[in-house]
């Protein structure tokens, strides 16, 4: 059985549509679990629908070694809409085994402070004929990782944050479990 962490800050859909996308292979034995740093993220909701583990951790806990205890042995460590940096001791421990998915073409409109809506914004600002996705492996740098995956879509003249998002959502949904199931097969 593999062991998959699903670390998330925010409302959780695409932790969601990733254990969605695992059920619906039989012959795929994957045990979820999920962190999130945010008392009030939508997350816990649906991690308690979906009967999936998750715990809240504090940044004194997750910035401490000794998380690595709280963890344990894990195949994949993804985060899906999590705000915190990586702490270095823990990208070396699960070297190449951490990635995250960023709602942008990487390098551009990366780093801290660029998630969400705020990316979509700075994109239709800088005018941008297209955006997209990067599922990258985690380094102990926002965004720096090596690029896994990237996939775009158009950015139209009458683009607003909220439709490019929509737009994102659907690309991150489309890739994001097959890419997880390509490395976890090895």
């Amino acid at each position: 059985m593999k062991r998959i962490l699903i670390f998330a800050s925010g409302s959780g859909s695409n932790a969601e549509n990733i254990i969605d996308y695992f059920w619906r292979r039989p012959n795929m034995s994957i045990r979820f679990e999920i962190f999130t740093n945010n008392k009030n993220a939508g997350v816990i909701d649906r991690a308690r629908r979906l009967h999936i583990p998750c715990a809240l951790i504090e940044r004194e806990q997750f910035n401490d070694e000794k998380f690595l205890e709280a963890i344990g042995e894990v195949d994949l460590i993804i985060l899906a809409g999590f705000l915190w940096l990586v702490p270095e001791y823990l990208t070396k421990a699960f070297s190449g085994k951490i990635i995250n998915i960023h709602p942008a073409l990487l390098p551009a409109y990366g780093g801290k402070g660029m998630y969400g809506d705020r990316v979509h914004k700075a994109v239709i600002d800088n005018k941008e004929k297209r955006s997209g996705i990067t599922i990258h492996h985690v380094n102990e740098k926002y965004d720096e990782g090596e690029v896994i995956v990237q996939a775009t879509c158009k950015v139209e003249t009458n683009e607003s944050p909220e439709t490019l998002a929509g737009k994102i959502h659907r690309l991150e949904f489309a890739y994001f479990p097959i890419v997880i199931e390509q490395l976890i097969e090895g």
